[in-house]
């Protein structure tokens, strides 16, 4: 996605240890444009998959999945870092976050997820793909379908898409990020396989 590979390298900060810093646009600070878009690409990728919710990660996976949400007009589902006592029956599933530096418990409401739901999974990022492995172990808990994933940006170099594989659905990354010569981010070429 050309507005958001631009956004990235205009925008973008290489902190070391391959974490990209993207909170002037979406992970503190929010492009609602950008999202707009977001959602529209998310959309044309799973439009034919018979998606009936998303499923994402709180805090930052949020927005990319709302957008995704409204664009296709289904529900959006944010897995909770703290179960709140409003969650009635949840199903947890842990991860560990490389920016938080622990590990960290997803809870989703079994109310939300239905067994004859077909889920596609939006995230920020898939770098490790822990939090998308454990948002799609959420998702076998309810016996619903895992039709798709969706990542807003790709650390190809993280090696994340070879743990997503064996859930045999599409993965779909709209910017791809091979790695960094110091602080110049090295997007992957448009004809990179997907």
């Amino acid at each position: 996605m050309k507005l958001l590979e631009q956004i990235i390298t205009q925008q973008g900060k290489h902190l070391g240890n391959g974490i990209l810093k993207v909170d002037s646009f979406m992970n503190h600070q929010i492009d609602p444009n950008l999202m707009v878009e977001i959602g529209a690409e998310f959309s044309r990728a799973f439009f034919d998959s018979g998606v009936t919710r998303i499923l994402t990660a709180e805090t930052s996976g949020i927005a990319p999945a709302l957008a995704a949400g409204m664009s296709l007009r289904v529900p959006v589902v944010f897995a909770r870092k703290k179960k709140p006592v409003t969650m009635q029956d949840p199903l947890t599933e842990s991860a560990p976050s490389h920016t938080k530096g622990g590990m960290v418990d997803l809870s989703v409401s079994s109310e939300y997820l239905l067994s004859g739901d077909r889920i596609v999974i939006i995230d920020d990022f898939l770098a490790s793909a822990q939090t998308i492995v454990a948002l799609a172990k959420l998702v076998k808990q309810t016996g619903a379908e895992l039709v798709g994933i969706g990542a807003v940006i790709e650390k190809i170099y993280s090696g994340g898409r070879a743990l997503l594989e064996p859930f045999n659905v599409p993965i779909h990354s709209l910017a791809r990020i091979e790695g960094f010569e110091g602080e110049k981010i090295l997007l992957a070429s448009a004809t990179s396989p997907r």
